[in-house]
């Protein structure tokens, strides 16, 4: 049997601009920048979790911490898919922030079961984002 795990800590997106990308996700999110240097832009979501973005490319040496360790190389290609979820019922007031900040909503998914509403999105490279009720995944 496996030890527990305690939750996702980390959602990362590698991006071919950080200035773009920054940009991106401080106007959409209203986030200030926990982390912020040439290849890596961390922002602290309100549950404690973290959205990092590296620069493509940027992360493919190890990286060592003198004294505690080497972080392994990694990097990632093509559009990928991250949710964030939203409080249950404020799926309006984010369609409504979207539109006044000029950002397309490529779909919208009312979930069976009354599990919630989805709105999906693309960044500047090409990822696909939603932000989701969190009824989405209840436990029945």
């Amino acid at each position: 049997m496996a030890p527990p795990l305690s939750g996702l800590l980390e959602t990362c997106l590698y991006v071919d601009d950080m200035d773009r990308a920054k940009d991106f996700y401080i106007r959409l999110f209203g986030l200030s920048p926990l982390f912020e240097e040439d290849r890596i832009t961390v922002f602290r979501l309100e549950d404690g979790t973290v959205l990092i973005l590296f620069l493509r490319g940027g992360t493919l040496e190890p990286v060592e911490i003198p004294g505690q360790g080497t972080i392994p190389p990694h990097d990632g290609h093509g559009a990928l898919h991250f949710a964030l979820a939203i409080p249950d019922g404020a799926v309006g007031q984010w369609r409504e922030h979207m539109e006044r900040l000029g950002i397309a909503i490529e779909s919208e998914v009312a979930w069976s079961k009354g599990r919630g509403h989805s709105l999906y999105f693309r960044d500047p490279d090409g990822h696909c984002g939603e932000l989701a009720s969190r009824a989405l995944w209840a436990r029945s």
